[in-house]
Order: C-alpha cells, then sequence, then structure tokens
C-alpha cells in the first residue's frame, strides 16, 4: 500500500539584518530659549537616522546650562535612559543604539557606552556613515574615507578588530609600515590610521589637480557656470533635472541624496549656455571633518559665476536651514559670491482651506507674501516646472551683469 504524499512546509528565514533600534538624546543650552529649534534638531536626527538605517524608538531633550563635560547629558537624565533600554518599543525603549546629537569627545563615548551597554553614535558619526554609504564615485568614497578616518584616529582604543580593514583601503604597496619592536598595540592603530590618512590626501590632491585642470579648460571656452548650493533635500537635484531635462540626474527624497557633484550643459535662453553644477546638500552641524575632505569639491563653487540658493520653503525651519547655508558659504570664503535664491516646493503650500495651489499664478493670489523678506526671491516648484522660465531670465540677468567689466 503506497504511502500517503505528506506535505513539508518550508521554513524560511530572513537572511536581512535587524534594524537598529536607535534611541535620540540632544542638550539644549538654557539661553537658547526657542525650544523649538532644539526639537527641530532631533526631529532632523530622527531622519538622519531612518536614512542611515535604523528605528527611532524615542527621543529626550535636556536644558542645560551646558554639556556634561563627562557624560554629555546629566546623571539623572542618563540613569533614565539606561532604565528605558529593558522596556519595549512602544514605551520608547528596547533601544540597540543612542544617537547623540552633537559631536562627542572621545572620553565621552567611551564613559557613555560604558553606562549604557550598547553601541553610541553621535550627529558627526551619522552623517559620516550615511555618506559612506551614498558615495558612488572614487572621488567621493576617498573624500568619505579620509573623513572618517580622521573622526576614528582620536577615538582608536588598541581594543579593535579593524586593522585589516584600516591597512587594506590605502591600496598603495608599502604604505602601510608593519609593528616596531615593543610598539604597543594602539600605537600601532594610531599610526596605521595616520598612514592612511598621508595616502589619502595625496589620492585627493591629484584629484583637486584634475579638478583644477578642466575648470581652467571650461574657462578657455568661456561658459558661465552656476552651481547648485542648498540645505540637503531642498530639492537641487530636481531643479537641476528639471533645467537640463536630464532624466538621468539622480533624485531620491532622502537626506545627502547627491554626494558628487554632477556638471551638465544649458541652455538658458538661445545665446546663453551656461554649466550647471549639482553640489552636496550643507547641514547645521557640518561635520569639520568633511568640509576638509570634501574642499576639492567644494572648490565648484569657488569657480562658479553665479551660485542658486535653494531653499524648501515649506521646512518649517526653513530660515534657519537658510541661514546655515549662509554661515557655510562664509567659511568656505564664498559671502560676496553673486547669488539667486530660490524658493522651492510653493506647490506644497495649502491655502486657508488646506487647499494645494493648482498654479503658480494661483500661489501668490493668497500667498503675496512669500517674498516679503526676499524681495529678489524666485518662487518655483522644480518637480511641477513652475516658475523655471521666470528663473532662466533671472540667471541670465545676473550672467550678463557679471560679464561687464567693472
Amino acid at each position: 500500500m503506497p504511502k500517503p504524499h505528506t506535505t513539508a512546509r518550508k521554513m524560511t528565514h530572513s537572511t536581512a539584518p535587524e534594524r537598529e533600534r536607535a534611541y535620540l538624546v540632544g542638550v539644549q543650552r538654557t539661553d537658547d530659549r526657542d525650544r523649538w529649534r532644539g526639537d527641530a534638531s532631533l526631529e532632523e536626527l530622527s531622519l538622519l537616522a531612518e536614512t542611515a538605517g535604523a528605528d527611532v524608538v524615542g527621543r529626550s531633550l535636556q536644558r542645560l546650562d551646558s554639556p556634561n563635560p563627562a557624560t554629555y547629558i546629566g546623571k539623572g537624565k542618563l540613569d533614565e535612559i539606561v532604565k528605558l533600554r529593558s522596556r519595549s518599543a512602544d514605551d520608547g525603549g528596547g533601544y540597540t543604539m543612542v544617537l547623540f546629537d552633537d559631536e562627542l569627545s572621545p572620553s565621552q563615548q567611551q564613559t557613555l557606552e560604558k553606562a549604557l551597554d550598547v553601541k553610541v553614535l553621535d550627529r558627526t558619526a551619522l552623517i559620516l556613515d550615511i555618506f559612506a554609504m551614498r558615495a558612488r564615485t572614487k572621488e567621493g568614497r576617498l573624500q568619505v574615507d579620509l573623513a572618517q578616518t580622521e573622526y576614528l584616529l582620536p577615538r582608536l582604543k588598541g581594543q579593535w578588530s579593524h586593522l585589516e580593514r584600516l591597512s587594506g583601503a590605502s591600496g598603495a604597496p608599502g604604505a602601510i609600515g608593519v609593528r616596531g619592536p615593543g610598539e604597543t598595540q594602539i600605537e600601532t592603530d594610531r599610526r596605521l590610521a595616520r598612514n592612511k590618512i598621508t595616502h589619502l590626501k595625496k589620492q585627493i590632491e591629484e584629484v583637486r589637480k584634475q579638478r583644477s585642470l578642466y575648470r581652467r579648460r571650461r574657462e578657455r571656452e568661456g561658459i558661465p557656470v552656476v552651481a547648485l548650493v542648498g540645505y540637503t533635500n531642498a530639492g537641487k537635484s530636481t531643479l537641476m533635472r528639471a533645467l537640463t531635462r536630464d532624466t538621468d540626474v539622480y533624485v531620491e527624497n532622502k537626506l545627502f541624496a547627491t554626494l558628487d557633484p554632477l556638471t551638465r550643459r544649458v541652455y538658458l535662453d538661445e545665446t546663453h549656455p551656461a554649466l550647471l553644477t549639482d553640489t552636496v546638500g550643507f547641514i547645521q552641524k557640518l561635520p569639520t571633518q568633511l568640509v576638509a575632505a570634501f574642499r576639492a569639491t567644494l572648490e565648484e563653487l569657488t569657480d562658479a559665476t553665479l551660485l542658486l540658493h535653494v531653499v524648501d520653503i515649506t521646512h518649517p525651519d526653513a530660515a534657519h536651514q537658510s541661514q546655515t547655508v549662509e554661515n557655510t558659504l562664509r567659511e568656505l570664503g564664498l559671502a560676496g559670491k553673486p547669488t539667486i535664491t530660490v524658493l522651492n516646493k510653493v506647490d506644497q503650500i495649502p491655502d486657508a482651506d488646506g487647499r494645494l495651489p493648482r498654479s503658480l499664478e494661483e500661489l501668490q493670489s493668497f500667498q503675496s507674501s512669500l517674498t516679503e523678506n526676499l524681495p529678489d526671491a524666485v518662487l518655483i516648484s522644480a518637480d511641477r516646472a513652475w516658475g523655471l522660465d521666470l528663473l532662466r531670465q533671472r540667471i541670465v540677468q545676473s550672467l550678463d551683469l557679471a560679464a561687464v567689466p567693472v
């Protein structure tokens, strides 16, 4: 008698890594009375965490005269966060990592990791991680690698198992030496990191020289360069795609979707060609290591004839974001560069009844005060191609003015 067929249930197991559960911590100085700004900064940290692939399960914002030099937050707040670790995610606990909204000193990070008994990252490390994830070109990877290694160097504790990664990434035979007699592990770690930094800087310097050659070639052609700048996720790449009509321009609604500069030729009208360059977005508390590492890329802004400062007008902290961009440009020595302010995403501004505008003209009929404080700003929706003709006209006027000898 034949045995009856039995159907075995296939047991499947996900091979995808489990997402980190992040708890966010920030400090707001007591002399800053705008608590909303502290909350907005934590909300931005939340977006950064999600971009990096983590789920946010809770957050704390503590008001202090200044961050605690040993633990960043006060002892009571630290004890409170430690107790949350055993709670469920629904109760704002159950975290697997804690993210701090400012850069921690090496000693602060070490103390916090010991107290919390989970992975501890600060805003700088998180941004560097996102940059490493999104860098696509060799140049971008070199710049991120340099920034990460410079951030890592003062945090080496001598017990990490990362030496093969540090030595292998340089790619130059003999660039990393062997351990000397009597040398401690932490000395070896630091020497490997310093050697790697030296090698990466040499490679980036070669990139800088190549970019300089390209820029001189463009100058001989006499075509002006228009560079897009702005806060991350303000819509620069969407505007780049709209002005160039190039569907290959990468656009994604995430922070730091664009890291590597992209240049395209565009015709503003029949007689005005220009080179349009998209650049990495800025952000508050931008790590100094990144600014230094990306200096070769940001030199594109130095030689630009005109900057288009793209602002997400719908963001609740748009004014602060705009000021952050202006401060960063000032740090780069670009404060006096001719600039047009472009207020983007105006199609998402509702009227008093919550209805979105169907055209730029309809928007202006009930939002006449949008450019009250910025009378020279241009209203656009890069996504809907609203206001682009006026923007092209303004660019041409600015380029013609720049071309007139003083």
